[in-house]
């Protein structure tokens, strides 16, 4: 029996269709065992193939990708990466697929280079697929209503991973409050725009420090999720710009395509943003080049949180601020869609913890 990948590859282009499959192909952890035109096929085809992961266009006649994506995520949950164009529009579709419950995405050019603009991400690509193949389909947590809390988007529940959920770890006698705290920083990768859209809104609007969010994705799509997340928390939330000075209650998201730094200038904390060619790091944003920024700048005053994601970004610099004296948190294992970043750190982590306790660890804390 072979213990390749099954691959379900949905798409309107025959092309697009072509190139996957050739990538694919190139790989021998995958085997393409279905091709669909569109999301009604791709929904009959996922229900008699079975496959582990299902990559998915979104737009497309009959059933549009995000309408195939719900139905699946109903009746036979399976992980899909979502292929985005990249554009606005294609990133408020995208995010609106991370909701309904899609593991991750990769964007396209949207022109006749659109195979190639795949191909030339296709070890990315490769990755992402290989990564959500292995994810745990995490239900979404239901926030309560509260007053004063802008209106919520309507975004239904994932269905639940069959492993329990576990009490967190704490690797010594937790602190109950932590001083002097300047910085909260948060790093996600995949399923990381899902777990912000359950912490995000919680943290309360009397928190007296910035908190800085390196999220994997690509430029076009991080000030959508900022504006979304502005839509639904307490706090503000904006897509940061080099320059900013950090002001207290309010949460910075890391522009995509570029590499944010917290700096100190005249006696204030400031985001450097920046483009950063020669540096070798895959993701832009980079936790680890934020983290150690942090390390530098703010030292033990730093508060830092791993959430679910693939690889081991950030582990390096949140390692940095714990030798500075920071707290470190990491999101486990049973509630991860991909336990990759925060399993790299959780060695060192003074608490492990569900996506349910976050909040609650944060408020006890530091409020």
């Amino acid at each position: 029996m072979s213990d390749k990948v099954k691959v379900l590859i949905v798409d309107d282009s025959s092309f697009m269709r072509s190139i996957l499959a050739r990538m694919m192909q190139k790989d021998g952890r995958f085997e393409v065992v279905g091709q669909a035109k569109d999301g009604q096929e791709g929904v009959e085809l996922s229900h008699s193939l079975k496959p582990d992961v299902i990559t998915m266009d979104i737009e497309m006649p009959r059933m549009t990708g995000i309408e195939a994506l719900k139905v699946i995520m109903k009746d036979n949950p399976t992980p899909v990466v979502m292929v985005s164009s990249l554009t606005k529009e294609g990133a408020q579709a995208t995010l609106d697929a991370m909701d309904y419950g899609a593991v991750d995405f990769i964007a396209k050019a949207m022109d006749e280079g659109a195979g190639n603009s795949l191909l030339s991400k296709s070890a990315v690509f490769m990755e992402k697929v290989y990564a959500a193949s292995k994810a745990r389909m995490v239900r979404r947590l239901s926030r309560p209503s509260t007053v004063g809390v802008k209106p919520k988007l309507d975004a239904p529940s994932v269905p639940a991973s069959t492993s329990s959920v576990v009490p967190s770890i704490r690797k010594s006698l937790p602190k109950s409050k932590l001083m002097n705290t300047k910085l909260l920083l948060i790093g996600s990768s995949t399923g990381g725009p899902r777990a912000l859209q359950d912490v995000v809104p919680q943290l309360p609007d009397t928190i007296k420090f910035p908190v800085v969010i390196a999220q994997h994705m690509p430029g076009h799509f991080t000030g959508p999720m900022a504006d979304r997340l502005n839509q639904v928390s307490k706090t503000t939330v904006v897509e940061g710009k080099d320059g900013d000075v950090l002001e207290n209650g309010v949460v910075y998201i890391a522009p995509g395509g570029l590499h944010t730094r917290v700096i100190t200038k005249d006696g204030k904390l400031v985001l450097s943003v920046k483009e950063d060619t020669g540096n070798e790091c895959v993701y832009k944003p980079s936790v680890d080049i934020l983290s150690n920024s942090a390390a530098v700048s703010v030292g033990g005053q730093v508060l830092a949180l791993m959430l679910t994601g693939m690889g081991n970004d950030g582990a390096k610099g949140f390692q940095d601020i714990k030798n500075k004296g920071g707290y470190i948190l990491a999101q486990d294992e049973s509630t991860s869609i991909v336990y990759g970043m925060p399993k790299a750190v959780a060695p060192f982590a003074d608490e492990v913890l569900t996506l349910e306790e976050i909040i609650p660890v944060i408020k006890r804390l530091v409020c």
